[in-house]
C-alpha cells in the first residue's frame, strides 16, 4: 500500500455485489463512480464547495489493470499534478485490499467556471494555496 503514500486524499471504496456485470468483475463505469467519490473527497478537503466557484469534468479516462471482484475494498487515492489558469489536472489510483496491489489508474482535467453564469474563470489564488498546502502534507511539491 506504499503506492498510496503520495496520496493527500484516500477514499475507502467497499465494493458492492450490484456493481458487478454480467462477467462477474466489477463494471468499468463504477470505476468512474469510485474515481468521482475520491475527487470529491479532494475537493472537500479544499472547502471548495463553500466558494464562488463550480468544477466541471473537462476530460477523464481509467487504465483497468486487474478485474475486480466482489467483495472488495478499494482505497482510490486522489491527488492534483498540475495547476493551470483555469484548470488542475488530477491524477488518481484504485489499490485494492484482496489483490494487495494497484487495480486501475485515472486521470482528469477539471475545469472551474464561475456558478452565476457557467463561464470559465482562474483558480482563485486562495484554491490554488490549499491545493499546494495540501499536496505538501504529502512532500508533493507543485511548485
Amino acid at each position: 500500500m506504499n503506492e498510496l503514500s503520495v496520496y493527500p486524499v484516500i477514499h475507502k471504496q467497499s465494493v458492492a455485489w450490484g456493481d458487478m456485470d454480467a462477467f462477474g468483475h466489477v463494471n468499468n463505469v463504477q470505476y468512474y463512480r469510485y474515481i468521482e467519490s475520491a475527487r470529491i473527497a479532494y475537493l472537500m478537503a479544499l472547502n471548495i464547495f463553500e466558494q464562488d466557484i463550480l468544477t466541471v469534468v473537462a476530460s477523464s479516462q481509467c487504465k483497468y489493470l486487474s478485474p475486480v471482484f466482489y467483495p472488495d475494498v478499494l482505497h482510490v487515492g486522489a491527488r492534483i499534478e498540475e495547476i493551470r489558469n483555469s484548470a488542475f489536472r488530477m491524477q488518481y489510483v484504485l489499490w485494492s485490499e484482496q489483490q494487495q496491489q494497484i487495480v486501475a489508474t485515472g486521470d482528469a482535467v477539471m475545469v472551474c467556471v464561475d456558478k452565476v453564469n457557467a463561464k470559465k474563470i482562474n483558480i482563485p489564488d486562495h484554491i490554488k494555496q490549499r491545493i499546494i498546502q495540501l499536496e505538501k502534507t504529502v512532500e508533493h511539491d507543485l511548485i
